[in-house]
């Protein structure tokens, strides 16, 4: 059985099953949280941004605004990183996710509330982006802690199971954001839901908080953060500088890793929302409902997928998809351009569903497991967060931009597509066994 990547836990001790579970339920409530704030921006941005916050410039230029300033947020990412990745090495995993999931919440709504252009002027797209970088800042101290928890508290032999649900966090998100988008899209007319209609999911996230932090208020920390902490104490450099000094090669090979997960989602549900219907004329409803086959299925695959690579090895299942997302990003493009509703939605399944879940499975164990606990929430978090930053953050803004400067043309956002999928794949093929 291949069983590259993957590694005992280090203690050599298997967490109880409680605890286990409880850790993996704790970090799938708040990541639903953080990740359907961090949606909803990328999937309204695409929709209202453009004509609320910069009516001032041309449609295409309103759009790589508005893109850009989704991308705000990933730049913050890191920040939060280093800043929730400190305190946690030093203070505890589980404060810290406490406090994210408030800072995301209070973000996000102050979103719905806040006045267009046309009431404040300027001022409105300065404190949209304002918002949006506390919004990255939250999430940047999010993904590490969730993580940590969920894998530092599960069984040796089933970390990827149990720290999968981080990323069905993402995908119940995503299929909440899009439903609430779609469900209130329906309802209103085009002038009502650019007015007053695309607020009232930013307003929601105040519910899914108060309902993260009800859950998460029952974990335990995590056995392995207890037991470090319980050694004597010795002068240490910062966490962060810890992990860059001892594994700098570990923060490359995360960047790598996610490229092919970050570009093959956010072109799926972000900048695919904008082409097709900004380019191609397609109804807005298509990729709304695209969004959410999107979410659902991956409340299925990424667990399934992790339970494949428990079994039969981390490294095989995240190639098989990398690879898949290669194979199946011109025929997407392809599909579009034909307006065939049918090869769209199974060409966005095979990048989505197959190609993003199968990367995004294992990735958990696999990049915490690159550091010492002592600085493994800074380290991963960063290092996750940098990445974020690399591959994501821009992806829809860099792929506007390239249709834009092409006259319309799709070819060099396929490109940029397969070149992540084809160099996360190279990257996990030539990768050694993790050490701490």
């Amino acid at each position: 059985m291949d069983t590259t990547l993957a590694s005992p836990s280090p203690d050599g001790t298997t967490p109880s099953l409680h605890r286990a579970r409880r850790a993996a339920l704790g970090s799938f409530a708040g990541a639903v949280v953080d990740w359907y704030d961090f949606l909803l921006y990328g999937i309204t941005a695409a929709l209202v941004f453009n004509r609320e916050f910069f009516p001032q410039i041309s449609p295409a230029m309103g759009t790589l605004a508005a893109f850009a300033t989704f991308g705000v947020g990933f730049l913050f990412r890191p920040l939060g990183g280093v800043i929730f990745g400190h305190f946690g090495d030093k203070l505890g995993r589980k404060r810290m996710l406490m406090l994210t999931v408030w800072m995301m919440g209070i973000a996000t709504a102050l979103i719905g509330i806040l006045p267009s252009f046309a009431a404040i002027g300027w001022w409105a797209p300065v404190l949209l982006v304002t918002l949006r970088a506390v919004q990255g800042f939250a999430v940047g101290g999010e993904w590490g802690g969730a993580a940590l928890l969920s894998v530092e508290n599960a069984p040796a032999r089933k970390k990827a199971f149990y720290s999968s649900g981080v990323q069905v966090g993402y995908g119940v998100g995503l299929l909440l954001s899009t439903g609430l988008v779609s469900l209130i899209s329906t309802l209103t007319t085009d002038e009502q839901f650019l007015s007053w209609g695309w607020r009232f999911p930013f307003l929601f996230s105040i519910v899914l908080v108060l309902a993260a932090l009800w859950v998460r208020k029952g974990m335990d920390e995590s056995a392995e953060f207890e037991q470090q902490r319980q050694q004597p104490a010795e002068k240490r450099r910062l966490p962060v500088m810890d992990a860059l000094i001892r594994h700098p090669g570990a923060f490359l090979k995360i960047i790598a890793l996610r490229l092919c997960e970050l570009l093959t989602m956010y072109i799926v549900t972000a900048f695919a929302l904008s082409y097709s219907t900004q380019n191609l004329g397609l109804p807005r409803e298509l990729f709304l409902n695209i969004g959410l086959l999107v979410g659902g299925i991956s409340c299925l695959t990424i667990p399934c997928f992790a339970w494949l690579a428990d079994r039969f090895g981390r490294r095989r299942v995240y190639i098989t998809g990398a690879l898949t997302g290669a194979l199946s990003t011109f025929p997407f493009f392809m599909a579009l351009e034909a307006q065939s509703v049918f090869w769209i939605v199974v060409f966005a399944i095979l990048l989505a569903n197959i190609a993003h879940d199968m990367v995004v499975c294992v990735q958990q164990p696999m990049f915490t497991e690159m550091f010492g606990a002592s600085y493994r929430y800074s380290g991963a978090g960063v290092g996750y967060q940098v990445a974020s930053v690399v591959g994501g953050g821009f992806t829809p803004f860099i792929a506007a931009a390239l249709v834009t400067f092409s006259g319309g043309d799709w070819h060099s956002v396929a490109i940029y597509l397969l070149a992540g999928c084809l160099l996360s794949a190279a990257t996990a093929l030539l990768m050694k066994p993790a050490s701490s």
